[in-house]
């Protein structure tokens, strides 16, 4: 086994340089009853809460020198007791992702690896007993210095507690995989380590680490320090008697545990294919975590831990990460919040599906009166009712109380009197994607609406020009872009037209924000970001089908992508039509570099692609599908298609910057993360076809200098 205390830390320190805020080792001694003696650690960097404590090398290991120091008075029969807790509201969050991205080599890693092991470690080595007070926020490392501990208690406030590593291309490695399982139970553990990441990097409540026995313990945020000690105090003293009710016991280990390992491994290949690796690794880990000791599991996770750093996945997932925390933020091309007009009313043309999640999103977000509007009172009606059952399907899960759930279906009514829109500040059309159908519908409401109203279209293909081709004031139409569902997706895409004024484009990026999406600006051109590469992937895949290629195979052949779904199953999930009309669109602005299906049309047609029973699982493809594409005699194999992929992709991106669709390459991949599910661990579209090749071949160089890939490459 490792012996931690013959490596070499500080030679991590001086490689990090000056820049780390180090969290710091505050302790002080608190009084118990009986005249015994808790020493309370503090980690606390000195700032605010916008700047969580993080865990650097240099502070690692002052962490543990106050940890020896500590273990040293405990001898000495000065302390009976040590616990850690964090500054208001925090205890750690985790490493600092910023340090990790810049280790320069593996020995480097394996070094920093090590040195969360050897530091956190110490707090399991005190002798006398062992708590941490989560306080607040624990992500990652941050959580995994409570594992450490004998005994945890939780703030029944703590917003967010979490293993997130395997959504970022890693794996709780400073005892997570190890501790965890034997703690809480194999099922609990793979909910924290493996599903929460997965879903968006769900967290845990202080209920819910308290619920799943993460926590021994569980206070109100008004005392939960005082509370925390005095329970400290009864464990000491004998009066209260821990019990883990979560504990696995000898049955959970000979049968439930390798069994719920195979569940787990055939639901994230149903669900994200192999490409990543991290949550493969994290699942070995834990299998190995039911027997053997601690000190085995830690050097196993060095070992694991040490090659993902090294690796690509990582590096393109601290890349997005930084896109979706930072970028976000700054939007490039926004401008002054300062000019952005105020919005106290949302109008919405149509009264259909789509035009129900936006009037849905703008009352729950804005809290503003919306009115929807459509060809006769029946569909007006229609469209109220059904925002009217989403906003009771909330209540019944308890997103929203009965009082906001009344106040909400209020502030919603609905006409086929245009003047009614007269005092709306906002108003968005959701009507069907025809040309001719947009222009008049803007043309009709803006005889009703003051000049200072914004008009917003959400169009997914057609142009934000020609659409207010008939208006009378076509500065204050912008494109908002929106992706479905609505409530779920984070991204919409802004469109600028060369008219759309800058007041016009502020009050947009604001209203964004305000539904709390992620808004990137695109120039008005067909297919705007994510739609217009969607569409060199679906042409790719119908090429190849209509030369004869299975559809199997050419779903096979793009998997390296990563994506959330196949070529097949995104074509039955926009629809045979919309694929169709997507495919049509952009085949008509760019005849040379996209691919028209008459077979898609066929398709389209027919109905259907895939096959499904009655609970819609899909069983294979339709065959009747399958005769209608199946003339082509010139198939082509998977890593052919693959490439020709790339490179079509490449050359769309590269043309798109020239053009100045987006400002840079990461608007681009900001776009593909949040519209088309990119996943993290590709790092967004441009850095997968930089470490492919794909840039090289097709314009000579690379989007990225240097290319985003890991320390081994």
């Amino acid at each position: 086994m490792t012996d931690y205390t013959k490596i070499d830390f500080d030679s991590l320190v001086a490689l990090a340089g000056d820049d780390e805020v180090v969290t710091h080792s505050y302790v002080r001694d608190v009084p118990l009853s009986a005249g015994k003696t808790l020493a309370l650690l503090t980690l606390d960097n000195g700032r605010d809460h916008t700047r969580p404590n993080t865990l650097g090398a240099a502070t690692l290991l002052e962490y543990a020198k106050t940890l020896d120091e500590l273990k040293a008075r405990a001898a000495a029969g000065e302390i009976d007791a040590v616990a850690v807790t964090g500054k208001p509201f925090i205890l750690a969050a985790g490493a600092d992702l910023s340090k990790v991205a810049e280790i320069p080599d593996t020995e480097t890693a394996t070094k920093f690896v090590q040195l969360g092991h050897y530091a956190l470690g110490k707090l399991s080595s005190v002798g006398v007993p062992t708590f941490v007070f989560y306080n607040g926020l624990a992500l990652g490392g941050g959580l995994e210095i409570g594992l450490h501990a004998d005994y945890r208690t939780v703030d029944a406030s703590a917003p967010a507690l979490a293993l997130p590593e395997v959504f970022l291309g890693l794996i709780p490695g400073w005892g997570g995989a190890t501790i965890l399982p034997n703690l809480i139970g194999i099922e609990n553990a793979l909910k924290v380590v493996i599903e929460n990441p997965l879903k968006q990097n769900r967290t845990l409540k202080g209920q819910d680490a308290y619920d799943l026995g993460i926590a021994d313990a569980i206070f109100p945020s008004v005392s939960y320090l005082e509370d925390s000690i005095r329970w400290a105090d009864e464990v000491i003293s004998g009066r209260i008697t821990v019990k883990r009710r979560n504990e696995p016991g000898k049955v959970e280990r000979l049968v439930k545990w390798d069994a719920a390992i195979g569940i787990a491994t055939k639901m994230l290949k149903s669900r994200i294919g192999s490409i990543p690796q991290s949550p493969y690794a994290a699942l070995d880990l834990m299998k190995a975590a039911k027997s053997g000791t601690r000190a085995e599991g830690f050097q196993r996770e060095d070992e694991v831990l040490t090659e993902l750093i090294g690796g690509d996945q990582l590096h393109a997932s601290i890349y997005a990460f930084n896109l979706v925390q930072k970028r976000t933020k700054r939007p490039a091309g926004a401008p002054d919040k300062a000019i952005a007009k105020k919005v106290t009313k949302v109008g919405v043309l149509g009264a259909g599906y789509m035009a129900g999640q936006l009037a849905l999103l703008f009352v729950r977000r804005l809290r503003v009166p919306v009115v929807i509007t459509d060809l006769d009172q029946a569909r007006v009606d229609k469209g109220v009712a059904y925002i009217a059952e989403e906003i009771d399907k909330l209540l019944a899960k308890g997103r929203i109380s009965p009082d906001e759930a009344n106040r909400l279906k209020a502030l919603v009514t609905g006409t086929t009197d245009k003047a009614a829109f007269a005092d709306c500040d906002w108003v968005i059309e959701a009507v069907f994607e025809e040309l001719e159908i947009k222009q008049n519908v803007f043309a009709e409401v803006e005889q009703f609406i003051s000049p200072e109203a914004v008009l917003a279209t959400n169009t997914s293909s057609l142009s934000v020009e020609q659409i207010g081709a008939k208006l009378a004031h076509p500065e204050r139409l912008v494109g908002f872009h929106f992706f479905t569902p609505v409530a779920v997706m984070p991204l919409i895409e802004v469109v600028k037209t060369p008219h759309t004024d800058e007041a016009t484009l502020s009050t947009a990026m604001v209203t964004a924000k305000t539904l709390k999406k992620n808004a990137v600006i695109t120039a008005d051109t067909p297919g705007f970001v994510v739609n217009r590469l969607l569409a060199v992937l679906l042409g790719e895949a119908m090429r190849a089908v209509d030369e004869g290629t299975s559809f199997q195979t050419v779903d096979e052949a793009m998997a390296p992508l990563g994506l959330p779904m196949a070529p097949s199953a995104l074509l039955d999930l926009v629809g045979l039509k919309v694929g169709a009309h997507v495919l049509d669109t952009h085949h008509a602005a760019f005849p040379e570099r996209f691919y028209r299906s008459e077979n898609l049309h066929r398709l389209a047609d027919y109905g259907t692609l895939l096959d499904k029973d009655d609970k819609g699982k899909v069983k294979g493809f339709d065959k009747g599908a399958l005769k209608i594409v199946g003339g082509g005699r010139n198939p082509r194999p998977a890593d052919e298609i693959l490439i020709a992929l790339q490179d079509g992709l490449a050359r769309e991106v590269r043309l798109m910057l020239d053009d100045d669709v987006v400002a840079a390459a990461e608007d681009i991949d900001l776009c593909m993360v949040l519209g088309a599910g990119f996943p993290f661990q590709m790092g967004g579209l441009t850095p997968y076809l930089d470490r492919v090749g794909a840039s090289e071949r097709v314009f000579g160089d690379t989007f990225h200098h240097p290319p985003v890939r890991g320390v081994s490459n």
